[in-house]
C-alpha cells in the first residue's frame, strides 16, 4: 500500500504532498490528520452505504453498515436481518446506500436500504429492541439503476428526508416521500419532470439539490443541466434547462465559490479523475475549473462545517475497489479528504487529507457522534467500517 502511495506522489498537487508528509511526520496515527480521531469498527466488507441512529433508544447514535448496526459506544454489532461478510475483489453487497430515520413515526429509528441498481429499495422497521429479524418494507422497485447517486434531501421542508432519484422505466427525476402520518409505511411518488429527460440512463451519475439560480428555491441538477423548482414540489412540470455541468459525477453540491454573489455547482468524479466546481457567469452559462485530482472513484459527496467558521465543506474520497479492482486505479490508496472553500482567497479552494487508508463508499453520513458540538464522519465500503471524531479546533 505504500509503495503505490510513493509512486502515486507525481500526480498529487504540491499543497497535498507537503500536507501529506507532514502527516507522516508530525502524527502520531501514521496516514491520519492529527485533526480527527480514527476507529477501525470491522474491516469486514458488508455495504457501501452508511447511517447512524438511535436504534435503541438509549440516547447515543449508533452507526448502521447495511444489514448490521453497531452499538454505541463500543460498537457491539448487531444484525437486523440475515446477511454475509462479501468478498471486495469479487463481489458487491446488498447495500448501496443507506439512512436512518424514524419512517412510520412510532418514536423508533428505522434503517432504509438502497440495494444493488435495480434492486428493490427497502426499509427495515425497528423491533423496539424485542430479539429477531426486523420487519422489511418496500420503498420501490428501483432507485439507484437510473442514477447512482440517489440523494437523502428535505424536498418538501418538513423536516424529513425523501429520496431524489431517477425511474429508469418512464426517464423521470422523481422523489420518494416517507410517510407522513403515525403507522403509515408506505411511500409516496412524486415526479418533478415530464418522462424522457436526460439523467435517466440506466447507471447514469451525478444528481443534487440547491438554489442555482438565487430565486429562494431548490433545484435540482444532473450533469446534463438542471430542472427549475417550483414553490409547488409535486407539480411535476419543472423546466429543464440544457447546460454542461461536467462529467459523471456523483453527488452534486450548489454554493458560491468565489464569492460573487452568484452559485456554483461542485462535483466530483464517480468513476474517473476530477473535482470541479462549476461556474456560473451572469448570463447563466458555466465554465468548468478543476479543483482536485488527487484520487479517481469519487463516488460520494457530502457537505458540513467541519471547522466551525460558518462555511460548509466537502467531504469526499476514492471509493476503494469500485469495480472490483477492474479499473485502472481501483485498489490505490483509499483516501479520505474534505475541500474548504475561501470565496474570499484563490483559488477558492483549500484541500484537507484526513486519511489514507478508509476511503468512501457510496453516502458519507455526517453527525455528533460524541456529543462533543463538532460533526463527525462515518464512512462505511469495501475497506471496512470507519468513524472520524473531529478534533478541528481543539
Amino acid at each position: 500500500m505504500k509503495d503505490t502511495f510513493y509512486l502515486r506522489f507525481s500526480s498529487v498537487p504540491i499543497s497535498l504532498f507537503v500536507l501529506l508528509i507532514g502527516l507522516w511526520s508530525a502524527n502520531g496515527q501514521q496516514g491520519t490528520s492529527k485533526h480527527f480521531k480514527k476507529t477501525t469498527i470491522t474491516r469486514d466488507f458488508i455495504s457501501e452505504g452508511s447511517a447512524v441512529a438511535d436504534l435503541n433508544n438509549d440516547g447515543q447514535l449508533d452507526i448502521v453498515a447495511g444489514y448490521y448496526w453497531f452499538e454505541a459506544p463500543n460498537w457491539t454489532r448487531h444484525e437486523m436481518a440475515p446477511s454475509r461478510t462479501f468478498d471486495p475483489y469479487k463481489e458487491y453487497s446488498e447495500s448501496f446506500l443507506n439512512l436512518g430515520m424514524d419512517v412510520n413515526l412510532d418514536g423508533w429509528d428505522d434503517v432504509i436500504v438502497i440495494d444493488y441498481p435495480g434492486k428493490p429499495a427497502f426499509w427495515f422497521e425497528n423491533p423496539k429492541n424485542e430479539p429477531g429479524e426486523w420487519k422489511k418494507h418496500i420503498i420501490a422497485d428501483s432507485v439507484g439503476i437510473a442514477n447512482e447517486s440517489p440523494g437523502f434531501v428535505d424536498m418538501d421542508g418538513d423536516g424529513r428526508l425523501e429520496i431524489l432519484c431517477g425511474d429508469v422505466d418512464k426517464k423521470q427525476i422523481i422523489w420518494l416521500q416517507a410517510p407522513l402520518e403515525k403507522g403509515q409505511t408506505e411511500w409516496k411518488r412524486y415526479a418533478l419532470s415530464e418522462e424522457n429527460v436526460p439523467g435517466t440512463e440506466r447507471y447514469s451519475h451525478g444528481i443534487g439539490y440547491g438554489d442555482v439560480n438565487n430565486d429562494g428555491i431548490e433545484d435540482v441538477m444532473i450533469k446534463e443541466g438542471w430542472f427549475e423548482g417550483k414553490v409547488e414540489k409535486k407539480s411535476g412540470d419543472w423546466i429543464f434547462h440544457n447546460t454542461n455541468l461536467g462529467e459523471d459525477c456523483s453527488h452534486m453540491q450548489v454554493l458560491d465559490v468565489n464569492g460573487d454573489g452568484i452559485n456554483d455547482v461542485v462535483s466530483a468524479s464517480a468513476h474517473k479523475l476530477g473535482v470541479w466546481w462549476h461556474e456560473q457567469n451572469q448570463n447563466g452559462k458555466f465554465s468548468t475549473h478543476l479543483i482536485s485530482s488527487t484520487t479517481a472513484q469519487t463516488h460520494a459527496t457530502i457537505m458540513a462545517d467541519l471547522n466551525g467558521d460558518g462555511r460548509s465543506e466537502m467531504i469526499s474520497g476514492k471509493r476503494f475497489l469500485a469495480h472490483n479492482g477492474n479499473d485502472p486505479g481501483d485498489a490505490e490508496d483509499p483516501f479520505l479528504f474534505y475541500i474548504e472553500f475561501t470565496p474570499d482567497e484563490k483559488p477558492y479552494f483549500k484541500e484537507h487529507l484526513i486519511d489514507d487508508d478508509s476511503g468512501i463508499g457510496l453516502n458519507i453520513t455526517v453527525a455528533d457522534i460524541n456529543k462533543d458540538g463538532r460533526p463527525d464522519i462515518v464512512i462505511v465500503n469495501k475497506n471496512g467500517v470507519f468513524l472520524f471524531e473531529n478534533n478541528i479546533g481543539k
